[in-house]
């Protein structure tokens, strides 16, 4: 099986001014991205703002990421949507497209039963030829039986693994450790060093797209023993992450980098717009940033 270890920026979604989708800066944004050193991306998801676009609009971003990143990179494919066959849809472009495997949120809104969230996973993982990477987010999506879930694949070889984005360290460990072993990612930028710790094989995450150089010193230090090297590259990351949550974290990672000289844009409603103050500190972080302190 191939290996996925590694870093993967979930991949932000650029805009123009008038809201419609940029393409050249897509394709900019992913050579960004695994120009900086990082193994791979995750496209479509809760950063790329994947579900305030249109399905042909998703569909449209995997032709666009694929066609110029395939077989340069590890390619990961959110599909996730609350209707199966959109879902399904997505995942044969997504496959068409050169990429390594599909993943998807558990089907959220209706309270779905478990037995319908399992047979929605089975229609996915089985619509196309590629593996899949089942999306744990409990606190979006509402659904807290992913582990229920993944049991119930674990001999099936399509199951690559899962996408962990919940601070249930304990969780994520219990995945690591299942009747055979599965790729388990770390999905909060802010826990990579604690998920590392627990067992996880890298990480995916929203930061990774702005401060790459700062998320590769907290994997490779990490994968050379060096721990505290870790933890201070971690301390450093969360020192960011702190200051750019209270002004609305995308719109703040899309500012830092237009400020970096990478234009993604902005956000689509309903986020709001960034404000003054927000724009004056992601110009301070991107300074930071550009200094290398």
């Amino acid at each position: 099986m191939k290996d996925y270890k590694g870093v993967y920026a979930a991949l932000m979604t650029p805009f123009h001014e008038d809201g419609s989708l940029d393409r050249e800066g897509l394709v900019r944004l992913a050579e960004h991205c695994i120009h900086a050193g990082l193994t791979g991306l995750y496209v479509g998801g809760s950063t790329g703002e994947g579900f305030l676009l249109t399905e042909e609009e998703r569909m449209e971003v995997f032709r666009i990421v694929g066609k110029a990143m395939a077989g340069k990179c590890n390619l990961f494919a959110h599909v996730g949507a609350i209707s199966t066959d959109s879902a399904i849809r997505m995942a044969k472009v997504a496959e068409d497209s050169g990429f390594d495997a599909v993943s998807a949120v558990a089907p959220f809104y209706y309270s779905f039963p478990l037995e319908a969230i399992k047979a929605y996973y089975s229609d996915i993982m089985h619509a196309t030829s590629l593996p899949m990477l089942m999306y744990n987010f409990p606190n979006a999506g509402g659904f807290n039986g992913m582990l229920d879930v993944v049991n119930s694949f674990i001999r099936d070889d399509k199951l690559l693994g899962i996408k962990h984005t919940s601070q249930n360290l304990f969780e994520l460990e219990q995945f690591k450790h299942l009747e055979r072993e599965l790729f388990v990612f770390n999905g909060f930028d802010e826990m990579l060093v604690a998920g590392l710790s627990m067992g996880a094989d890298g990480g995916i995450g929203s930061t990774y797209n702005f401060m790459p150089e700062i998320i590769l010193d907290i994997y490779n230090n990490f994968v050379r023993g060096d721990i505290q090297a870790a933890q201070k590259a971690q301390e450093k990351a969360d020192e960011i992450i702190t200051a750019i949550i209270p002004y609305g974290t995308f719109q703040m990672e899309k500012e830092i980098l237009n400020e970096l000289g990478v234009p993604v844009g902005g956000c689509r409603k309903p986020f709001l717009p960034l404000s003054a103050e927000g724009k004056q500190k992601a110009k301070e972080i991107a300074a930071m940033l550009k200094s290398g302190v």
